[in-house]
């Protein structure tokens, strides 16, 4: 299957790089050296797959050019850079049960039992993106609900934000999950009044059922990067930042990148301290593939998320009083896997959406900086709930803000019911972390939200929903400009990943990777971004990705 996936995506590349080759006629759009939004009609790129120049309106058409492509008029743009997605997720999701657009829990029932008749051969049913919230079911569901519809096979579904995971009898079953099973430290079993599990586990007890399913096989993993990088392209994606990478998926990126068929680049952060030495050994791993594939560093967990109120806040939850949310890591455990980090140079990216969460973070860049100077890049992921008092902080050593704006639109509702609205002053401050010198990123999380860059820039500029849903934003202050957030989503993003000069912006010196599309994102409104319609994705000079072909 890998052979074929790899023919038909070397079929998709329509147009190799020629030696300086010329783009005219183009509307072109990127972020100039001072961070500055620069247009240009021109552009030059070398047989590397390099610019070489970009000329402006009124500038002579160059000569000694050999190959010159006619821009049609179109919209140019730098290819988007997702700054957190889960790439091996995304391709998964994909060819497996994906729940995230039911609206209750009958429908997904009534989704799950269709897919399970489709998939009569699978040992497992696996799937994800339910929401118990989105339902409005106001508690999660059980595996007797499950149990109903499929009880001769195993069930094991993933929560849209992958903190909790919900099991059918068999599958507890089968891990040997039963009433005297202990709650693991950072994880929560879901019981009812007797003590016995009811099929939602939170956080570090999903490992109690998900160590028992058994792995996808190489040729599996192989379909699900294919499968992960056409819907990329497809959205204009032509970098992003893989957080938690295993050992398994960096290899399997190896095998892609040695075949020639990794097509978009990935800035890789390692799902522990023996997988980032196992790859690494005593730094981040040089560029590869024509700057398609690096290892930066590693991603750290400190807490879990709002739904499934995992996330560690200061204050118990509004809507259940008898819990702070999981701390993931002890203050010791997280300042030793930094600083382990820290001493090889490795970045280090730390998952944090409570207040209490980021907090601690951000108290212990302050003080490991202290030892580790230099250019640190310190990152952030969500950072979803601040403290007001604690956003200053953002801006003492320069930490990167790596946030999803799809988040504020799906949590909103949710974060008022979780905190109370005295608690949202830094909920998704998006304009605060600019103001205070805090550098921002923009991403997705997907497979949590759709990778779908141009909503995340609608909902960036408005904070409304696609329905234009809260009148006049939640909590528009935190709103950003049509600049900031298109920065955000390229240089930004490849700053973030130490991947600035390489790409990100439409410089000389950087990778041509750009992207057609039907319309100026700097000029349309949140709703006519949302609609932007890519026509091509190229990626170091070479087309990778038209819907026509």
């Amino acid at each position: 299957m890998f052979r074929t996936l790899l023919a038909a995506s070397a079929a998709l590349i329509a147009t190799p790089a020629l030696a300086d080759t010329l783009v005219y006629n183009v509307d072109g759009i990127t972020i100039d050296e001072n961070g500055e939004v620069k247009r240009f009609t021109q552009l030059v790129f070398d047989d590397d797959g390099v610019i070489t120049r970009t000329l402006e309106r009124g500038e002579a058409r160059p000569e000694g050019v050999e190959f010159a492509i006619d821009g049609a008029g179109q919209v140019m743009l730098p290819g988007m850079i997702d700054a957190h997605v889960h790439v091996m997720g995304i391709g998964f999701g994909a060819l497996t049960l994906d729940l995230s657009e039911t609206n209750s829990l009958e429908e997904a029932l009534a989704k799950i039992a269709a897919f399970a008749e489709e998939n009569a051969g699978r040992p497992w049913i696996l799937g994800r993106g339910w929401n118990q919230e989105k339902w409005g079911l106001g508690r999660f569901p059980t595996a007797a609900e499950l149990d109903a519809i499929v009880p001769d096979r195993p069930v094991w579904l993933q929560r849209v934000d992958g903190h909790a995971a919900w099991a059918n009898s068999l599958a507890m079953e089968q891990a040997g999950v039963t009433a005297k099973t202990v709650d693991p430290s950072g994880g929560r079993i879901i019981r009812d009044a007797n003590g016995n599990p009811t099929g939602v586990f939170v956080d570090n007890a999903e490992s109690l059922v998900a160590d028992t399913i058994p792995p996808p096989r190489p040729e599996d993993r192989n379909a699900a990067l294919m499968m992960a990088q056409e819907r990329l392209l497809a959205n204009g994606i032509t970098a992003v930042a893989d957080m938690g990478t295993t050992i398994e998926d960096w290899q399997t990126f190896r095998r892609a990148g040695d075949a020639g068929a990794l097509r978009i680049r990935i800035m890789s952060y390692a799902n522990s301290l023996e997988t980032m030495e196992l790859i690494g050994g005593t730094g981040p791993t040089p560029w590869l593939y024509e700057d398609r594939l690096r290892l930066n560093g590693i991603k750290l967990y400190l807490d879990g998320a709002l739904g499934s109120r995992g996330a560690n806040l200061k204050e118990p939850y509004e809507d259940e009083p008898n819990t702070h949310g999981l701390p993931l890591l002890t203050p010791a455990q997280l300042r030793n896997r930094m600083s382990r980090a820290a001493l090889d140079n490795f970045q280090t990216a730390v998952h944090a959406i409570g207040d209490a969460a980021n907090s601690e973070v951000l108290l212990a860049i302050e003080e490991l900086s202290e030892t580790y100077t230099g250019d640190r890049r310190w990152r952030i992921e969500h950072a979803q709930i601040v403290d007001v008092d604690d956003l200053a902080r953002f801006g003492d050593h320069g930490v990167i803000a790596s946030m999803q704006p799809l988040h504020q639109t799906s949590d909103m509702f949710m974060a008022e019911a979780r905190l109370g609205e005295d608690r949202l002053g830094g909920a998704y401050a998006w304009r605060s972390v600019l103001e205070v010198g805090g550098k921002l990123a923009f991403g997705s999380d997907a497979p949590v939200e759709p990778a779908d860059v141009f909503a995340g820039v609608a909902v960036a500029i408005s904070r409304t929903d696609a329905n234009g849903r809260p009148f006049g934003g939640w909590r528009a202050q935190e709103a950003v400009s049509r600049e900031q957030a298109f920065a955000a989503f390229t240089a930004d993003a490849a700053f973030a990943g130490f991947a600035d000069g390489r790409f990100g912006r439409l410089i000389p010196g950087e990778r041509a990777d750009f992207l057609f599309v039907d319309r100026d994102p700097l000029l349309a409104s949140p709703s006519e971004i949302r609609e932007t319609e890519i026509r091509e994705v190229w990626v170091g000079g070479t087309r990778v990705y038209a819907p026509r072909d």
